[in-house]
């Protein structure tokens, strides 16, 4: 018998750090820079603790974008709790959380998720289907076209964010969100 010491377990706090450094790896070196074995190294983890949650890099990109589109929808559903106002709100809510992505940490999430979704198809099909899901879900309420240009012109903010093409300070992004929201409502 031995009494060695033995680490107490955390397989989620070790999931959550494998994806917090696949994030950081990414945005410093590009998705392509990410594998599992920089991955591991750089969280501290076995690569068989890291195969036990992850079991290729497809599975460590998925887990990322699953838990990067949690937070989203959480942000939008807060978002959408603070709104009175049921016609347009799921546009407004899409408006207002991707215009705060640039000025959070976690858009820096974000904007790895966003360069993994142009380089990885399988990414890309997913968060297509999480937009037709999300588009028929309100559609009664966010279905015209005015909520539709509204929430492509936040694409095009959130691209702008991403490719650092556009330096908007704070009072004309703050403009540009009103009159975004505005357009929701007609």
């Amino acid at each position: 018998m031995t009494n060695a010491y033995q680490r107490k377990k955390q397989p989620e706090r070790v999931r959550q750090q494998l994806l917090d450094v696949a994030a950081r790896l990414s945005f410093e070196q590009g998705i392509a820079a990410v594998t599992l074995d920089k991955v591991s190294q750089a969280a501290g983890v076995s690569k068989g603790g890291l195969l036990h949650h992850f079991p290729n890099k497809l599975a460590l990109l998925d887990g990322l974008f699953d838990e990067l589109v949690a937070r989203f929808d959480r942000a939008i559903a807060a978002a959408m709790a603070d709104d009175p106002v049921e016609r347009g709100r799921f546009t407004r809510a899409y408006l207002t959380v991707c215009f705060a992505l640039d000025a959070e940490e976690e858009g820096k999430g974000w904007q790895v998720l966003t360069i993994a979704l142009l380089a990885e198809p399988h990414l890309k099909a997913r968060w297509r289907e999480w937009v037709e899901r999300r588009s028929a879900e309100f559609d009664a309420t966010d279905g015209s076209p005015d909520c539709l240009l509204a929430r492509f012109a936040a694409d095009g903010v959130w691209l702008a964010d991403l490719l650092e093409n556009h330096a908007i300070d704070a009072s004309t992004r703050a403009v540009l969100l009103q009159k975004l929201k505005a357009l929701s409502l007609q």
